[in-house]
């Protein structure tokens, strides 16, 4: 991946709290291996909604279990094939590579995303 994962390590071992961007398949693989846990966004140039969620899931990056990454449906079309994505922002939740949650009803607040990652850390 180009960009550092939140999973990175700083030098004073603390994660780096930013969201992960996803360019290709290849990311998404490389995102699997590496978590266990992972809330995965998928956006698209121009959604408003998904701009607006971009401090959400700094936030949530920052105080939840797991890993942040967004996609941009439309750059890997592959990606939103195989998660059925028919629109945006939609939010899915994979544990061990497995969607166990998703969340495609428009915007979602800081609370509700780490709530729904802190029930999935704990299975």
């Amino acid at each position: 991946m180009s960009k550092p994962t939140p999973s990175e390590l700083t030098g004073d071992g603390r994660a780096t709290h930013k969201p992960v961007q996803l360019h290709d398949m290849a990311d998404y693989d490389d995102l699997l291996t590496a978590h266990d846990l992972v809330l995965l966004e998928f956006v698209t140039s121009g959604c408003g909604i998904c701009a607006s969620m971009e401090p959400v899931l700094t936030g949530v990056a920052r105080s939840a279990p797991g890993v942040v990454a967004t996609v941009n449906a439309g750059l890997v079309p592959d990606l939103a094939t195989e998660f059925g994505v028919q629109s945006v922002p939609t939010l899915v939740v994979l544990r061990d590579g497995d969607e166990v949650a998703r969340l495609d009803d428009g915007f979602q607040s800081t609370e509700t995303l780490v709530d729904v990652l802190e029930t999935h850390a704990a299975r």
